[in-house]
């Protein structure tokens, strides 16, 4: 007899994968075949790639490593296997009904599998599968926004007889799976959130008392770089309540400061000079955008902005520290507003805006320190390198972080408008090289 928490948990991850399936297919609810295949920039991957990729996984671990089952569509395994070609070979991709196809058809057989896997031993690589579909999916948000405006039809409204054939020529039985019916996201220089103001009787800066908290977390969502759960000292400090705005960052653009080398450290206008650019890349001149955060800088342009006004960056201790620790009830919080999952209310997530949206626009949000947007909108860039904790073990292969710790990545925090909610929690850590601008990220300044 299975137990009701093992019940409980089958049921949990059943939702999570099918409501982070809907979140996927919303993404390429309208888009044409060009935009499928192409590049956006040679650092990524086209998104029909990405899509192709989640069901390969998905068959990889669930299906083949754990059920012992042959492989969906093994002629799919040198296209969309990520150790295989390199990026600029992954345009030549099958249409979009067809990878439609590979990822109902695995689907059916995971959900078949979910009825009776021992959930008990495998529930952290089920959350894992979940997360990894949905940090591709935040990859696919900002390549389509490097590509712009988007043209051509539904893909629902391509030939039938050309979709029919195409699949028949392949020798595959046709699944159906319910599409969504949403708009994709637009690209973030357009339709903004009406600009809000800051509460008046608001400080625009946070004191944080010196002492101890726990960082990390080991739930069993938490990827294998957010173990183990530790204790952490810091001193006193103090972090802005909200992150760095357009309107903040103009003036730093209008006192010349693309320009000038004083703010910049030696390997940031080492960087500055080979990209020769002079604002953010999701820069918007349009004045209702002056109190949504900056989004499109690097981490050296976070950081020359932040010796401009006498600041620096949080370190990412300094940023979960502020963004999840109760100091009055010496308390963790997974989130920073508590317990309750995300929504709509609390924090500007998966999609449901497709922008950014003003600072302070989400004061249910705001962590028990007082900082708002802690969670959503923007990535926040922190000052510190990506490396492992205490107790760190490589899951569910040595590939997915421990590679990273090069001492040249730096960690981002807090997820965008584009995160999944099965990705975002104040534990979590992304991160990029220094120089990536193209990601949906800005920052906050600490001292």
């Amino acid at each position: 007899m299975i137990s009701k928490s093992i019940q409980s948990c089958r049921e949990a991850i059943y939702r999570d994968l099918q409501q982070c399936r809907r979140g996927t297919f919303k993404l390429f609810t309208d888009i044409d075949y060009d935009t499928f295949c192409r590049q956006a920039h040679p650092d990524f991957s086209p998104v029909g790639w990405h899509l192709g990729h989640i069901a390969y996984t998905e068959d990889l671990w669930l299906l083949q490593r754990c059920a012992g089952l042959e492989p969906v569509f093994p002629q799919y395994h040198q296209l969309f296997a990520a150790d295989i070609l390199p990026k600029k070979q992954r345009v030549f991709l099958p249409t979009l009904p067809e990878v439609e196809l590979y990822l109902n058809a695995v689907r059916k057989k995971v959900l078949d599998y979910l009825e009776v896997a021992p959930i008990d031993e495998q529930e952290r690589l089920w959350r894992f599968i979940i997360q990894h579909e949905s940090q591709h999916c935040e990859t696919v948000a900002f390549v389509l926004q490097m590509h712009g405006k988007k043209e051509g039809r539904h893909h629902t409204d391509l030939d039938t007889d050309t979709r029919i054939n195409s699949i028949q020529q392949r020798g595959i039985k046709q699944q159906k799976f319910p599409m969504p019916n949403a708009q994709c996201p637009m690209p973030n220089a357009q339709f903004p959130m009406p600009n809000s103001r800051f509460p008046i009787t608001d400080s625009p800066v946070i004191e944080i008392p010196r002492g101890e908290f726990y960082m990390g977390s080991d739930a069993a969502e938490a990827l294998d770089n957010e173990r183990s759960r530790h204790l952490c000292y810091l001193e006193a400090y103090s972090i802005d309540r909200y992150p760095v705005t357009c309107r903040e960052y103009r003036d730093f653009m209008e006192s010349g400061g693309y320009q000038n080398p004083d703010w910049w450290s030696a390997d940031g206008w080492k960087w500055l000079q080979g990209e020769a650019v002079s604002q953010p890349l999701y820069w918007s001149e349009n004045p209702a955008f002056n109190n949504h955060p900056v989004c499109g800088v690097s981490w050296y342009e976070a950081e020359a902005y932040c010796n401009f006004i006498g600041k620096r960056l949080p370190s990412e201790a300094e940023w979960e520290k502020a963004a999840s620790w109760d100091a009055t009830n010496q308390t963790y919080r997974i989130y920073p507003w508590g317990e309750e999952p995300p929504n709509g209310s609390l924090c500007n997530h998966g999609n449901n805006i497709a922008n950014t949206s003003p600072v302070d626009a989400f004061p249910k949000g705001a962590s028990a320190a007082g900082c708002y947007d802690m969670l959503g909108n923007v990535w926040e860039w922190t000052a510190s390198t990506f490396d492992a904790y205490p107790g760190f073990e490589s899951y569910p292969y040595r590939g997915y972080s421990q590679v990273y710790f090069d001492g040249e990545h730096r960690v981002l925090k807090g997820g965008s408008w584009a995160t999944f909610p099965q990705a975002l929690r104040s534990t979590f850590r992304n991160w990029y090289y220094p120089g990536v601008r193209q990601i949906i990220a800005g920052f906050r300044c600490a001292k």
